[in-house]
């Protein structure tokens, strides 16, 4: 009859002492880790939560997807005039968290944001869906709706105003990029002994340490 491993078996115990986060760049092991997880997350591999708040210190989450990354930060889009886009006017520090069950790793992001490029931004929303275009005209989203018929209504008006032509991008939409000051990679391991390492980043470049999980 055989018996679980212990953390303290001697195979066991050289498993779990081997790291599996390693120090370097946090940005190129993001890339690995989401390149995994689009090979195994059955829906929207991109999905992250944003973490903003007021200048009064309130926070609010929700999830958005993540269109693009790189050195310089990771980009997402949304309408300006949301609840979001208004909290993201008044203070410009967020988090973001990706979290992939079928890997079982998570990644914190916390950083500061910029707005993207008008000509970015306008590539990015023709690259949309048509009826994804026309939804965002006709969206005054986080704002009160009186009936869904409503929305609908304006929905058709933007579908008939722009029929034969390209839909014009609001102003008001558009995309953001999280610079990261910091950075947390999770991976779970067995009898819960995870792995955590943080990165800070310095203007000498990525430094990093491990975390009692």
């Amino acid at each position: 009859m055989t018996t679980p491993h212990s953390p303290t078996d001697g195979a066991a115990d050289a498993e779990q002492v081997r790291e599996v986060i390693p120090h370097g760049d946090p940005i190129a092991l993001f890339g690995q880790w989401y390149d995994e997880a689009r090979e195994t997350e059955p829906n929207d591999s991109n999905a992250m939560a944003l973490a903003t708040a007021t200048p009064d210190g309130f926070p609010s989450v929700r999830m958005v997807l993540l269109k693009g990354y790189g050195a310089d930060g990771f980009v997402f889009y949304t309408n300006g005039h949301s609840r979001k886009g208004r909290e993201i006017a008044a203070n410009p520090q967020v988090a973001l968290l990706f979290h992939w069950k079928s890997l079982r790793r998570q990644i914190r992001i916390e950083g500061v944001l910029s707005p993207v490029s008008e000509a970015e931004a306008d590539a990015y929303f023709h690259s949309r869906a048509r009826d994804s275009q026309l939804g965002a005209v006709a969206s005054d989203q986080s704002a009160p709706l009186d009936s869904r018929a409503t929305f609908l209504a304006r929905y058709e008006e933007a579908r008939t105003r722009f029929e034969g032509g390209e839909v014009e991008r609001p102003r008001h939409w558009s995309g953001w990029r999280v610079r990261p000051l910091a950075m947390e990679f999770w991976h779970d391991r067995p009898h819960r002994l995870h792995e955590r390492r943080r990165f800070e980043h310095s203007a000498e470049g990525w430094a990093s340490t491990l975390l009692y999980p």
